[in-house]
């Protein structure tokens, strides 16, 4: 046992006596390399020599350029380019253990990673296989043994080939003019400008702070035509029923539902009255302007002043080239309805039942809900505070509405995608 043990302390006596040192060779001198071999087990008799490109006398070995080649009667091993990008960042060192005086020296070497090449198919020229080599064999087979419809579109296909060598020329000048035709092009605030200014809706201040002053009332009725309305014979009028006869459209649910409203109170509104008139007015012109001249209009809407009449003549129907008929087009219907809507929406206090109106134009409640939208109104119920402001009872909640609020938002115009 003490043999065992005093052969034990002697070993760990020996290990902890190991030195270390750097070698003290000249560090340009030539010295150990390390060599990886991808998926290759290289047999250990291949010599091997080093080789540098340029003379470098003062470079460490460690950094010089230099190539590793080893060869055999068959292969041959050649460090590449890819030793640099595999040594990048990293430092390697070759220990050299002395068991006699029980030293390790260490010394910087390169690492090099060679790649095998058998001679015998070292000078063969590689096959080259292309989309372009495969389409030509065909079409020559195809002009040999094809049927004449196969023929024709092989020549048709060659015919409208683009010869991307032919345009090389042409690419920069097309780039250029690319680039100075679209430096005039909007930008994406401007083209929402343009369209905004371009809705056929009455004109609108975008900066209103209150609905009342989005759009003003003598921009959708000029002030010379809202002043030669009279509604004198209207509020004389004994009933409701006698009232909504003098109207020159008598059929509008929305129209009696706030005639009935006005005078429900003590006095009635004037200028309420006025754009209650009005709005009949409208719905009238819109009955009848499709199958009426101009000059007979005013015989089917006796009460009406010539004045206002002209004035919608002028607004909303277009005369076409040659012809001395005014008619109205599906543009002009769709101004003269947001016209008339931005109406609603001011006796309304800006919280119109568009499903009332969708009924009096014979229309489906989402195309009016649509055009609402294009005043900038949002779709949707009153609140509980709404109802008590506007004098509407509860079950008035559930009614949808087309509500005017600011600061005023216009839908984004969505673009056609185009069909491939």
């Amino acid at each position: 046992m003490s043999s065992v043990a005093s052969k034990k302390r002697k070993r760990n006596e020996d290990i902890s006596e190991v030195s270390l040192s750097l070698s003290t060779q000249d560090v340009a001198q030539i010295g150990p390399v390390l060599a990886s071999f991808p998926a290759l087990q290289p047999t250990k008799s291949i010599p091997y020599r080093c080789y540098e490109s340029k003379k470098e006398p003062n470079k460490p070995f460690a950094e010089q350029d230099t190539i590793i080649v080893g060869e055999t009667e068959s292969v041959e091993f050649v460090s590449g380019s890819e030793s640099r990008s595999a040594a990048a960042g990293c430092s390697y060192l070759v220990g050299i253990h002395d068991k006699r005086t029980n030293t390790t020296v260490f010394r910087p070497a390169p690492l090099h990673v060679l790649t095998r090449t058998v001679k015998k198919l070292k000078n063969l020229e590689s096959i080259v296989s292309n989309n372009d080599a495969r389409l030509a064999q065909r079409n020559k087979l195809g002009e040999t043994f094809g049927t004449k419809k196969a023929k024709a579109a092989i020549r048709a296909q060659e015919r409208n080939r683009i010869d991307i060598d032919a345009m090389s020329g042409t690419t920069g000048h097309l780039q250029t003019r690319i680039g100075e035709n679209t430096v005039n092009l909007p930008t994406r605030e401007e083209m929402k400008a343009a369209a905004d200014e371009a809705r056929p809706i009455p004109p609108y201040d975008a900066d209103a702070e209150r609905p009342d002053d989005v759009y003003a009332l003598h921009d959708i009725i000029p002030e010379s035509e809202f002043n030669a309305i009279s509604v004198q014979a209207i509020t004389k009028a004994s009933s409701d029923k006698e009232r909504q006869q003098l109207l020159p459209y008598s059929r509008s649910e929305w129209v009696n539902y706030h005639l009935r409203l006005v005078f429900a109170g003590s006095k009635p509104n004037k200028k309420t009255l006025k754009i209650l008139y009005y709005v009949s007015v409208m719905l009238a012109f819109k009955q009848f302007s499709r199958s009426l001249e101009k000059d007979k209009l005013p015989e089917r809407l006796k009460t009406v002043p010539s004045i206002v009449i002209d004035g919608l003549f002028s607004r909303f129907t277009e005369t076409a080239r040659e012809s001395t008929q005014s008619k109205m087009t599906s543009q002009t219907e769709t101004s003269l309805m947001t016209h008339m809507f931005a109406l609603c929406l001011r006796v309304d206090d800006f919280a119109t039942d568009y499903a009332l109106l969708a009924g009096d134009l014979k229309m489906e409640s989402r195309q009016v809900g649509d055009l609402f939208k294009s005043l900038g109104c949002h779709l949707g119920t009153l609140t509980q505070g709404d109802l008590t402001r506007l004098g509407l009872p509860s079950t008035a909640a559930q009614t949808k509405r087309a509500i005017l609020s600011t600061p005023l938002h216009f839908p984004e115009v969505r673009q056609k995608r185009m069909r491939r």
